[in-house]
């Protein structure tokens, strides 16, 4: 086990900034030595809350510590390219929040420089560290569903309204990184998005995102920050079972032993003149809801991180799994910066 501490730096301390920094000061074998924020008041709620840490605002202080080996950016989606360009120039590690980036050729720039200097660079798309996502990981893996048939998410809630993003640059990268980590990072063939801004001018409070991917499996994606209930929900429908994956709920995971199968008729259709009306076998045994083990996921994510610096591996949200989720985004619609901060 190695005793040296790693050392990093966070940039951000807004919204999301607190949950990180609280994750890796509390992960061992890490040192939290900065956090930068151009915000007096955000840096001073470090100051109070995490006294071992420095609270600076400037990211050169940062990035010229050569003992610093790893930097986590939680800042606006619009800088998250920019920093974390910087952050590899500087010969360090960097963990980004979602997205990565706003555009493949930014993920494609990173990747080079990342692969030049022989960097790692990891998404913090923290749905894929659920330990219930991972299940269904497994059963679809195992083949314990058959063939997947379609999948659809509903990430849903009445606010918090950005000014920055619309609700699926917001909300999508968490749904879009489970179904891309389920699907093994398959590319879908089209993508297309209906959306409406109904509170302010170009920016898409609610979204329906349609995916469609090889060998007839389709996905839809429901986005909303106007809805009057708090929904987080992923089904996922299999020839052989479905399942129900309800972040929300006791119980996280539902599978149901459900299905329709067509029946195999003995001379089927041969007598084209009366063909024979075709029949379908019902299935319903029940429904499992296995035990999931629950550790928070950011603290899984940040544990991972460390051990693929100290490991030199790829992480499991590495840069092409980002990548196909900004190329969903994209396709979908170019991101737009409105120049909000974010915080």
């Amino acid at each position: 086990m190695n005793s040296t501490p790693l050392v990093l730096a966070q940039f951000g301390c807004g919204y999301w900034g607190p949950n990180l920094l609280r994750n890796f000061s509390a992960v061992s074998g890490c040192e939290v030595r900065y956090v930068v924020d151009s915000s007096p008041e955000r840096r001073a709620f470090v100051e109070a809350n995490f006294p071992r840490t420095q609270a600076v605002d400037s990211i050169d202080i940062a990035l010229n510590d050569p003992e610093v080996a790893a930097v986590g950016i939680a800042t606006p989606a619009a800088s998250h390219f920019g920093l974390a360009k910087k952050v590899l120039e500087a010969g360090k590690h960097v963990l980004v929040e979602k997205p990565l980036a706003t555009k493949t050729s930014e993920v494609d720039e990173l990747a080079q420089s990342a692969v030049e200097k022989r960097l790692i660079v990891m998404a913090g798309h923290t749905p894929v560290y659920n330990e219930a996502v991972r299940h269904v990981k497994e059963l679809i893996d195992g083949r314990e569903l058959g063939d997947i048939r379609y999948i659809y998410s509903q990430r849903l809630n009445l606010g918090r309204i950005r000014a920055d993003i619309d609700a699926l640059w917001n909300f999508g990268p968490h749904d879009l990184s489970i179904i891309q980590y389920w699907l093994g990072g398959l590319e879908p063939v089209s993508v297309s998005r209906q959306g409406m801004d109904f509170i302010q001018d170009g920016i898409d409070d609610v979204v329906f995102l349609n995916l469609e991917y090889p060998s007839k499996v389709i996905a839809n994606v429901h986005v909303s920050w106007l809805d009057p209930q708090k929904v987080r929900k992923i089904v996922v429908v299999g020839s052989r079972r479905m399942v129900v994956y309800d972040d929300l709920a006791e119980s996280k995971i539902a599978i149901y032993d459900k299905g329709i199968d067509r029946k195999a008729i003995l001379g089927e259709n041969m007598d084209f003149d009366n063909p024979r009306p075709l029949q379908f076998n019902y299935r319903s045994r029940g429904i499992v809801l296995p035990q999931i083990q629950f550790k928070e996921p950011l603290r899984v994510e940040v544990e991972h991180f460390r051990d693929c610096i100290r490991g030199n591996k790829q992480p499991l949200t590495d840069i092409s799994h980002a990548r196909s989720v900004i190329s969903i985004l994209e396709r979908a619609r170019p991101f737009r910066d409105n120049g909000d901060d974010g915080s």
